[in-house]
């Protein structure tokens, strides 16, 4: 049997085209364009940090307490050295790096002398014992050193924080969870401990609060909320609020009793005073005891 040859398929291969050469006039257009947008850029670096956009006017918004009028001068200071067309965020953050209070910096420019500065401040939400001193605390668990810690609840620490912050443990996640509360709530603790229901709460007047671990602790103040806003609650020597779903409004039985032995003393001797609800001290509770403190 003889072999028989495969036909190959033909490659064709095109000249490659000429590239025509650019124009002299298209090559003279690219060129003053570039310049154009060179310039422009020179112009516009030039005038960014010339004193036609210096900053003069400077409003700062945010800032309160002791330290206010300090971070108020060390951003009015800061600014000075700045324009309304290159404003200096870090600049400004590193200026009040001294006061802990300071959470954030923003800027807004207004063309073409004006800078408005709003500071954002670390909100506190208890105060540790710190070597006999108290010194407020942020939900974050920073220090702020320098605040004043009237009317916070104090959490006592055994060993002192060696940084900025409240170390890492149990004293770390019961001021995040107290930062979750609803502030016009946070502002009425009065005291704050672990005690045998976990997690309690003691407000200036009102039921104490036994929140149990700090898992879940929306759904906690969601709960805390919704019963101390219902009219039915109140006289309420503790809410139960461990499971959110269920919560439990407690002492209510011997606020009741109370009114009507009240009552039925008015009844027999005219004139007494009538106590309400709202002088109720409730019964004995076992979370009432506390081991008077946090420890990390």
């Amino acid at each position: 049997m003889s072999a028989r040859s495969i036909p190959l398929p033909r490659l064709r291969v095109s000249a490659a085209r000429p590239v025509a050469p650019r124009s002299p006039h298209a090559r003279r257009r690219l060129l003053a364009v570039l310049a154009v947008a060179g310039l422009v850029v020179a112009t516009f670096l030039i005038v960014r940090e010339s004193s036609l956009v210096a900053v003069r006017d400077v409003e700062v918004t945010g800032v309160a307490g002791r330290e206010g009028e300090r971070i108020r001068g060390a951003l009015q200071s800061a600014a000075q050295d700045m324009t309304t067309l290159h404003v200096d965020v870090d600049a400004l953050r590193t200026a009040v790096a001294p006061y802990p209070i300071v959470k954030d910096v923003r800027a807004t420019p207004d063309f073409p002398h004006g800078l408005r500065i709003d500071v954002v401040e670390h909100v506190p939400v208890a105060a540790v014992g710190v070597d006999g001193r108290r010194v407020p605390v942020a939900s974050d668990g920073t220090l702020l050193r320098g605040s004043n810690a009237k009317g916070l609840p104090v959490l006592p620490l055994r060993t002192p924080p060696a940084g900025d912050r409240v170390p890492a443990g149990q004293t770390a996640r019961v001021v995040a969870a107290l930062g979750a509360a609803p502030a016009p709530l946070r502002e009425t603790f009065s005291k704050v401990f672990v005690g045998p229901r976990g997690l309690t709460v003691r407000l200036t007047a009102g039921p104490a609060l036994y929140l149990g671990t700090t898992e879940r602790i929306a759904a906690k103040w969601a709960a805390v909320a919704r019963v101390l806003a219902d009219p039915s609650s109140r006289g309420a020597t503790y809410l139960d609020v461990r499971l959110p779903e269920r919560p439990t409004a407690g002492g209510l039985e011997q606020v009741a009793a109370q009114q009507q032995q009240t009552l039925e003393a008015g009844a027999t001797a005219p004139g007494a005073a009538v106590t309400g609800a709202a002088g109720a001290t409730g019964a004995a509770d076992p979370g009432a005891s506390s081991t008077d403190g946090v420890t990390p």
